[in-house]
């Protein structure tokens, strides 16, 4: 693969799961392998060709993060981590802008190249309006982890989602600690601008380098246990997560298409549905009264429908909500929520 044309400076380890592993369980860390070059990428010659030019005929897996000053439609994406088996490159969008990151769009559009994330939406929303990319392929472990919780019987409470913190810390899945993302924060609590700066500290490089590092290793042990169903979910999900606040004038006509239920789950009496986004308008004045006091209103909404309610917050868009799941269950919950701005 290509690289830096100095040696880098900077190594780390990128385990992943033995045969004995992907059954069982272990830990990450047993594996003596030696560590793996981070690369800093400010040109996209380093990067490797196989990445810049995806095929069928090397299809590949990547772990995926983005970091940025208020990561989102507004704000400025500022690394991009790509984990390969063999090395880490961080693509610095702020010393090689924008013919750096569009040089990564073929590879983030394509659907040759899996992209293994936690929780995309706010990734793709930067991606989407700050540089035209359309996110498409993901494997996000967040999604993936409420499906096999699911899978394993247990019930999800509303906005139950795990954290990257908590994936991590999870046995069946890594069972790492993850101390250093709390100090990572309180620096971005004291300085929002914190991933602007350049050059890169070792605790940048660091940071940026371990939120991408365990993703592969993840990406094995949950794609072993999730069966036919689970997975055609996550592909779907994963999709949706995607547009989810990259809205646009054409209903996303542009985006690549929605995975469609594959032939072997068409059970007569047992086929699942089909998952789309639908997006409310909410009135001047009115978000108030969709989410309730302390949040009372939007809960009896999330408990009563099988469906995921987001909210664009403080990043925004500040006036709208996002439903995604099941058809059904998504008109149930737009129909309540319209109830709620009527009142």
């Amino acid at each position: 693969m290509a690289s830096s044309n100095h040696p880098p400076s900077h190594r780390t380890h990128v385990p992943l799961p033995s045969d004995s592993e992907c059954v069982a369980g272990g830990n990450p860390f047993d594996d003596e392998a030696p560590p793996v070059p981070i690369h800093i990428v400010t040109n996209a010659s380093q990067l490797p060709a196989e990445f810049l030019n995806p095929s069928p005929e090397k299809q590949l897996v990547v772990g995926f993060d983005c970091e940025g000053v208020d990561l989102c439609r507004n704000g400025t994406l500022c690394i991009m981590q790509l984990a390969f088996q063999d090395a880490i490159y961080l693509v610095d969008a702020i010393e090689g802008g924008e013919v750096l990151i569009n040089a990564c769009k073929p590879a983030l559009e394509s659907s040759y190249i899996k992209k293994v994330i936690h929780d995309c939406k706010r990734d793709s929303e930067a991606l989407y309006f700050q540089f035209g990319i359309k996110l498409n392929n993901v494997m996000d472990t967040q999604i993936a982890y409420s499906l096999l919780e699911e899978q394993e019987g247990r019930t999800r409470l509303p906005d139950d989602n795990i954290s990257f913190v908590g994936l991590l810390a999870d046995p069946r899945y890594c069972g790492i600690s993850y101390q250093e993302k709390e100090e990572v924060r309180l620096l971005l609590r004291q300085d929002p601008k914190f991933w602007k700066y350049r050059p890169l500290s070792e605790l940048m490089v660091r940071a940026a380098a371990d939120d991408v590092r365990f993703l592969l290793y993840i990406y094995h042990m949950m794609m072993k246990k999730l069966n036919e169903r689970s997975l055609w979910h996550l592909a779907v999900r994963g999709a949706l997560y995607c547009r989810c606040f990259c809205i646009n004038d054409n209903n996303y006509a542009d985006w690549p298409s929605i995975p469609p239920i594959p032939d072997n789950l068409m059970v007569e009496g047992d086929a699942p549905e089909e998952e789309i986004l639908s997006i409310l308008d909410v009135p001047q004045g009115k978000m108030g009264r969709v989410i309730g006091r302390k949040g009372v209103s939007i809960l009896s909404i999330k408990e009563s429908c099988n469906a995921e309610i987001h909210f664009g917050g403080a990043k925004g868009p500040p006036d709208k909500v996002f439903i995604l799941g099941p058809v059904r269950q998504v008109r149930k919950a737009a129909a309540m929520l319209r109830g709620r701005m009527m009142d």
